[in-house]
């Protein structure tokens, strides 16, 4: 695999003695079928950081990424993307990895990738097919990727840890400069978690702003420099991923069971 390079990232990464913020949480609450999942949630994650969020099933991780997205809405409390508030971006710097991946199984991983341009190229220009100078890009991200023998392939004949990727290059395509990554290694074997989570390390080095949400402490704590724990939609542990066995003792085996 080659290093991967990724524009926008590297542009907009600021050195780390002086990071601005990413994402900024304040007072965040999220109710969904009259139950609160966040409640006065405040959360600050600055460009170049590489943070985890753990947590019980039900704590509120996922319901906070789609949050950050701006994918679900806030009963009170806000939230803000580089400075501005996620809804008022012209175009979103934030990328979306989900759960499963939520690629088209009988298109190419060419063809995958290029549908995460959908939402930014107007229709005229994509009704005869996709620019050559976004196929180009297509590519070289799957390049970049190690999938340069898949271009073609129908990612339904691909490795779960091969789909993973693709999923990955779909979500980069779009020059995000923050990526949301829901529970990238869910059902996958040991050699493609390792693939998966290699290659998500390298964005990060790259300066991408990387949250995940993982259920592994072992994962979290060699792939993360910040972890951030959940509890019934509050944070009750933010800090570094060392050691985390020592403050979540009484919750790190079902945390890594889950």
């Amino acid at each position: 695999m080659t290093a991967i390079s990724s524009p926008s990232a590297r542009s907009s990464a600021v050195p780390k003695s002086n990071p601005s913020p990413a994402i900024e949480c304040r007072g965040v609450v999220v109710r969904l079928g009259g139950r609160a999942v966040l409640e006065g949630l405040d959360l600050t994650i600055h460009q170049g950081e590489s943070v985890v969020l753990l947590g019980l099933n039900g704590a509120g991780k996922s319901t906070l990424l789609r949050a950050m997205a701006g994918l679900v809405p806030l009963a009170a409390g806000t939230i803000q993307v580089l400075g501005q508030p996620i809804l008022s971006h012209p175009s979103s710097p934030i990328a979306m990895l989900a759960q499963g991946g939520g690629l088209i199984p009988q298109l190419s991983a060419l063809e995958n990738v290029l549908c995460g341009r959908l939402g930014q190229l107007g229709t005229l220009s994509t009704l005869w097919g996709f620019p050559l100078a976004e196929r180009k890009r297509a590519r070289e991200l799957l390049l970049s990727l190690g999938l340069g023998e898949c271009l073609q392939t129908p990612v339904r004949q691909l490795s779960g840890g091969q789909q993973q990727r693709v999923a990955i290059a779909r979500a980069l395509i779009a020059s995000a400069q923050i990526l949301l990554a829901d529970e990238p290694v869910t059902g996958l074997d040991v050699l493609a978690t390792r693939q998966v989570m290699q290659t998500l390390d390298q964005l990060a080095a790259a300066g991408l702003t990387l949250v995940s949400v993982l259920h592994d402490l072992e994962l979290a704590q060699a792939h993360a420099g910040r972890a951030v724990l959940l509890e019934a939609g509050k944070i009750t542990y933010d800090g570094p991923c060392h050691n985390l066995g020592q403050y979540f003792t009484p919750v790190t085996r079902e945390v890594s069971a889950a």
